[in-house]
C-alpha cells in the first residue's frame, strides 16, 4: 500500500513524440498580443495561481501556501481512513487539516518493489511544511533525505483532500527543485485498477516526463516535458472522458486516448527515492519547492 508498481519500460512512442514536436512548434507562435499562446483550458501564460473556472473545469482547489505556516513535524499522525476521501493527518490544524493528507510514516515507496539497493520510507513528519520563501512567497516544501547511517530515503507523497477519488479534472501546480542531488525524484500521479497517468516524473538531477499507462495494459506513453526540474515550471494534466493531455507552461506536451481511465482516481504528489540511476547517497537530501496548486472538477456545473 502507498506506492504504485506499473511497470515503467521506458520506450518512447514514436508517433506521440513526432506530434508532440509539432504542436510544440505551433505552440511557440506568438498570439496578436506578443506572448506565446497556451494551449491548456486556462489560456494562462503567467506564473501567478489562476483563479476562476476554466472551460469545461470548475475549480475546486486554489492554494498558493501564503497561509498559516506548517512547521516539520506537523504532518503526523496520517494513518486515519488512509487513501479515501476521508483521510486526514491528526497533527495538521485548520485549513490544512482540512484540505491537505500525506502517505502515513511508515509506508514504503516505490523501490521497494523494484529490488533497488536504496529505497524510501515516507515519512511527512520530518520532510513537509509550508512557509514563505526570503522573496515572502508562501510555498510547500518537500524536503528527502536520507541519514548518515545509510538507511532508507525519507520520502514523501502528500494529497490534496478536495480531488481525493474524483473522476476526471484539471490538476495544475508550480514547482522548482530548488536543492537537486541524485536519487531523489518524482512521480505525481493518478492510478488504480490497472491504469496509470504520471506527470510530471522523472529524478530531480534529470528531466521532467509524462507517462500514460493504458487501463489494461498496452504500450505506454512518454512525452518529455522540459528539460530540467531546476527551474521554475508550471505544470498541468487534464483528464476528461477518453482524453488526457499534459501540459509544461502552457505548451502541450502530449495526449492519449488509449485506455484513458474512467473510475474516481486521487491526485497523488509524490516524491520518493530513484527507481533509475545511483541511489541516494547516505547523508544526502534534496528540496522540491511549490508555490501553488490548483485544481479542478470536470463538467460539475
Amino acid at each position: 500500500m502507498g506506492s504504485h508498481a506499473a511497470a515503467r519500460r521506458r520506450r518512447p512512442v514514436v508517433l506521440a513524440a513526432l506530434g508532440t514536436t509539432l504542436l510544440a512548434a505551433l505552440l511557440a507562435i506568438p498570439s496578436a498580443g506578443g506572448a506565446p499562446r497556451s494551449a491548456d483550458a486556462c489560456g494562462s501564460v503567467g506564473t501567478e495561481l489562476p483563479r476562476g473556472d476554466c472551460g469545461p473545469f470548475w475549480q475546486v482547489v486554489a492554494e498558493d501556501f501564503n497561509g498559516d505556516r506548517v512547521p516539520l513535524g506537523a504532518f503526523s499522525d496520517c494513518d486515519h481512513h488512509a487513501d479515501t476521501s476521508a483521510a486526514y493527518c491528526d497533527g495538521l490544524k485548520g485549513s490544512y487539516r482540512d484540505n491537505w493528507w500525506a502517505y502515513p510514516t511508515g509506508w514504503q515507496d516505490t523501490a521497494n518493489d523494484r529490488g533497488r539497493d536504496v529505497v524510501g520510507v515516507y515519512h511527512p513528519e520530518d520532510t513537509v511544511s509550508v512557509g514563505p520563501a526570503e522573496n515572502g512567497d508562501g510555498r510547500m516544501r518537500i524536503r528527502m533525505w536520507r541519514p548518515d547511517d545509510g538507511g532508507p530515503v525519507h520520502a514523501a507523497a502528500v494529497v490534496p483532500r478536495a480531488v481525493m477519488q474524483m473522476k476526471y479534472g484539471k490538476y495544475s501546480a508550480r514547482i522548482k527543485v530548488t536543492k537537486p542531488a541524485a536519487g531523489y525524484k518524482s512521480a505525481w500521479l493518478h492510478y488504480g485498477g490497472g491504469c496509470e497517468m504520471d506527470h510530471p516524473e522523472g529524478n530531480w538531477t534529470g528531466s521532467l516526463t509524462a507517462f500514460h499507462h493504458p487501463c489494461g495494459g498496452g504500450e505506454q506513453g512518454s512525452f518529455r516535458g522540459a528539460d530540467a526540474w531546476t527551474e521554475w515550471h508550471t505544470v498541468s494534466t487534464e483528464w476528461t472522458p477518453g482524453r488526457v493531455r499534459f501540459f509544461v507552461d502552457g505548451r502541450e506536451t502530449g495526449q492519449d486516448t488509449r485506455g484513458v481511465p474512467d473510475r474516481p482516481l486521487s491526485w497523488i504528489l509524490q516524491n520518493e527515492s530513484a527507481l533509475e540511476g545511483p541511489g541516494a547517497e547516505p547523508g544526502s537530501s534534496a528540496q522540491l519547492e511549490i508555490t501553488w496548486v490548483a485544481a479542478y472538477a470536470y463538467d460539475w456545473k
